[in-house]
């Protein structure tokens, strides 16, 4: 197979359906022996449009799945004692199994501090420390939902990762640094790079597979990826400059009209129509890796809700 023009396109909503597939049927299967239905609870504080539209997504896709899903609402000027005792309440609630934070919060509460008080067994966001090490221990954790449904969609795209050359642009504790860990998991040897990284292109040109989540618009171009590499694109950003659509994505019809009628488009951290060619798997934005985040954190919930009944 000739690699120009032909690569493979992960489109993650595809694999997410699975993935959303699976977790209703570990629910059925949990109900079926007796039971409790699992509940996810998603804690929002605020009003950001993107915030809500997110937590309405994932108790949608809870109710679909058949999981219970239900959003707490609290004002942007909740207190950190108020919040505080909110999530105490929801740890406390055996009916509770999966708890998540929607991040960012208003800036006068703490993130790292209000994410700790989670009960790991119930941090389905995978966020709290006793998770994180558990991840980088090899033990039983729940792990970030982003991350971990990249190396599903991977598997079920029937991509081996065994003794490949990973290159993660992007140390974050969201996406890369937890990324690493699954990634050496599964025998990968893994580069993580950065905004010190010395040249950064050569360093991702060795690699195998490579994973964008930078959040820096089409900065990964053709000169980072080696020819025949599986790119992985976390990167959600938004553009509003008509020169640099068109720069991006030049002839390309539909992502100009979308652009003409909303003002704006989203693309990755990679540069999708120069790197594409060269790669024999990438994931598109939007379209990719963004479905597997909320189908994952379903199947995070269910597998929340069989250890705390003992299932």
């Amino acid at each position: 197979m000739t690699l120009e023009n032909s690569p493979r396109i992960l489109r993650g909503k595809e694999f997410a359906a699975q993935i959303r597939s699976q977790a209703a049927a570990e629910v059925q299967k949990i109900t079926a022996a007796g039971g409790r239905q699992p509940k996810l609870v998603a804690v929002l504080v605020g009003d950001d449009p993107a915030s809500q539209t997110y937590v309405g997504s994932k108790t949608k896709a809870c109710q679909e799945a058949g999981l219970a899903g239900e959003a707490l609402l609290l004002p942007a000027e909740t207190s950190k004692d108020h919040l505080a005792g909110k999530i105490r309440e929801l740890n406390e609630d055996d009916a509770v199994d999966g708890i998540l934070v929607q991040l960012p919060l208003p800036g006068h509460l703490p993130e790292r501090e209000i994410l700790s008080l989670v009960q790991p067994e119930k941090d389905v966001d995978g966020f709290h420390a006793a998770n994180v090490g558990g991840l980088w221990l090899g033990e039983e954790a729940l792990t970030p939902a982003t991350p971990t449904g990249v190396i599903e969609m991977l598997r079920l795209a029937e991509i081996s990762l065994q003794g490949l050359h990973a290159v993660i642009v992007g140390r974050s504790n969201i996406v890369g640094k937890p990324m690493a860990a699954l990634l050496l998991e599964r025998n990968c040897t893994v580069t993580i790079c950065h905004s010190r990284t010395r040249d950064l292109p050569a360093v991702c040109r060795e690699a195998d597979l490579l994973v964008a989540a930078v959040g820096r618009p089409a900065m990964v171009t053709e000169d980072y990826v080696k020819e025949g590499a599986v790119v992985i694109d976390v990167g959600i950003n938004r553009i509003t400059n008509a020169a640099e659509v068109e720069r991006l994505f030049p002839g390309n019809e539909k992502r100009q009209a979308g652009f003409a009628k909303r003002g704006s488009t989203l693309v990755g951290d990679v540069d999708y129509t120069r790197v594409a060619p060269h790669c024999s798997a990438i994931t598109p934005v939007p379209g990719g890796v963004g479905p597997l985040t909320v189908a994952q954190l379903l199947i995070n919930t269910v597998t929340a809700s069989r250890r705390r009944q003992g299932l």
